[in-house]
């Protein structure tokens, strides 16, 4: 795989370092990550333990960044202690997003009120701390946006974490102002759905992301998904917009570095992420 894609550079935009079995043996993980082309990646938080990890992480390797967030699944959880740390640790310079957070009707639509409630206060964080949103939506999608149109003042700088939906969902979110993001589930066999959402993300709004450890793309579905995997997505979505990889690579890197402010990390020898 390092030959196939030493030319290009990517940014993995949402992974979970803090997750095994990537935890366990992280700078391994890291290092063939770099050996790929990974420049960078946002190592995503999903309660405060996680989010915690990951601002860890963060400060541990120079080419990690992190995210800090709480996930929808367990947002009748939040109470304000936690979401008060969550608001302290997003303001620590290795934090560039807050993340993961949004609503999620699939599995706890009992629970929308809260998660309604928790993405609120989410967002207002965000504002006050001028960092952008990485946002979960799955059968939410028309709740997701009419909260964000409430909830902002101005536009709203974020990103469509594993896109999934209808294509009126993915203009609408475009048009206030969001990134999109696919993860490996665009190569599955049956994901001609997600598929089809590709032509409708422009060139300065697309990411690319691993969804690690989850979400594996072909050709390696069934195992635990990586940072270096997000180069056969990169692979994939090149050849569905007709372009080189590299250049797929050049665009999704700069604009993932626009987003989420992200740096060159301190020079150091190849190979030490």
């Amino acid at each position: 795989m390092e030959d196939a894609f030493r030319e290009a550079k990517f940014v993995d935009t949402h992974c979970h370092l803090d997750y095994e079995p990537l935890f366990e043996s992280v700078e391994a993980v890291l290092h063939r990550a770099h050996a790929v082309g990974v420049e960078q990646c946002v190592s995503v938080g999903t309660d405060l333990k996680t989010s915690q990890t990951s601002v860890a992480l963060a400060h541990r390797f120079p080419r990690v960044r992190a995210a800090v967030g709480f996930h929808p699944h367990e947002a009748h959880m939040l109470t304000e202690d936690v979401l008060a740390a969550i608001d302290d640790l997003a303001a620590d310079p290795v934090v560039v997003a807050i993340g993961e957070v949004g609503l999620d009707y699939h599995r706890t639509a009992e629970h929308a009120t809260a998660q309604q409630r928790a993405l609120r206060r989410f967002v207002a964080i965000a504002q006050r701390r001028g960092l952008p949103l990485i946002l979960h939506c799955r059968d939410a999608y028309q709740g997701l946006l009419e909260l964000l149109e409430d909830a902002a003042k101005d536009s709203l700088p974020g990103v469509i974490h594993c896109a999934s939906g209808p294509s009126s969902f993915i203009q609408q979110a475009l048009a206030l102002g969001l990134h999109v993001s696919f993860a490996g589930n665009v190569t599955f066999r049956n994901a001609q759905a997600i598929r089809n959402l590709v032509p409708c993300v422009p060139d300065d709004r697309l990411l690319i992301e691993t969804d690690a450890p989850f979400l594996a793309p072909e050709p390696m579905r069934g195992k635990p998904n990586e940072p270096a995997y997000v180069a056969h997505t990169a692979a994939y979505l090149a050849r569905l917009r007709g372009v080189g990889v590299e250049a797929l690579g050049q665009m999704t890197t700069r604009n993932a570095r626009q987003l989420f402010r992200l740096f060159e990390p301190l020079c150091q020898p190849r190979g030490n992420f």
